[in-house]
């Protein structure tokens, strides 16, 4: 029977964390203490019941397409086939410029695969490089190509698939138009294998929401590392 690992390459999410810039930080608390509990329940029975305040763009996160369209598809309408078990493939974007151009995707096979794009931004996370603005992102250019070549979902370890100097989000819009799921603050793909392996990133089935963190994560076969 074949082994597999199973690799995170999601951020953790911590009380005060900044992930984009402008937005709040998550506050982390408690609804229900262990000590308030034991007023409850049975004598030496506890739990702890927490509460999180945050917005949807905390952490690693997917965006659906009604993150940008008002007619497009929430959390809860997005198929699990389109998030879950998923083949993919690393692109290394790490020797070229900041804007990624369709010649890093020009010789990977894309047709029906989640496509990461590895920048290695990550290593910046939680420091004000990461946020100043200046990370690597997809040109849309990039994003028609892979729109065309039919990828399913397109990920990236870096601040925003795109360019933030201005306020144009065209691979957000070109990608999401095409039900094309974006998964953006990813880490660690520096230890995932080219190809040959399974992607997951499944946020929670919320209505009316367009955008939520996931535990994004790779199922990779031993002898593919």
């Amino acid at each position: 029977m074949e082994s597999f690992d199973l690799i995170d390459v999601s951020h953790t999410i911590d009380a005060g964390m900044i992930t984009y810039k402008g937005l709040p930080a998550p506050v982390i608390t408690e609804h229900l203490s262990r000590v308030e509990s034991r007023k409850i329940y049975a004598q030496g029975t506890e739990f702890h019941i927490g509460r999180i305040e945050m917005v949807a763009n905390t952490g690693t996160y997917l965006d659906s397409p009604f993150h940008r369209y008002e007619d497009g598809k929430d959390l809860s309408q997005l198929e699990l086939s389109s998030l879950a078990n998923l083949e993919a493939v690393v692109v290394d974007c790490r020797a070229g410029e900041r804007a990624i151009g369709p010649r890093s995707f020009e010789h990977v096979e894309v047709n029906g695969k989640a496509v990461l794009c590895l920048t290695g931004w990550d290593t910046h996370w939680r420091t004000d490089q990461y946020l100043s603005g200046r990370h690597p992102y997809l040109t849309e250019e990039a994003a028609r190509q892979l729109v065309d070549r039919k990828a399913v979902l397109v990920g990236i370890d870096s601040y925003n698939i795109d360019n933030t100097e201005t306020g144009a989000r065209p691979v957000h819009s070109l990608l999401l138009s095409q039900n094309i799921p974006i998964v953006e603050h990813l880490c660690g793909l520096n230890e995932l294998p080219s190809s040959g392996f399974r992607f997951f990133a499944v946020p929670v089935k919320i209505r009316k929401f367009g955008t939520f963190p996931v535990r994004a994560f790779a199922l990779v076969p031993k002898e593919r590392q």
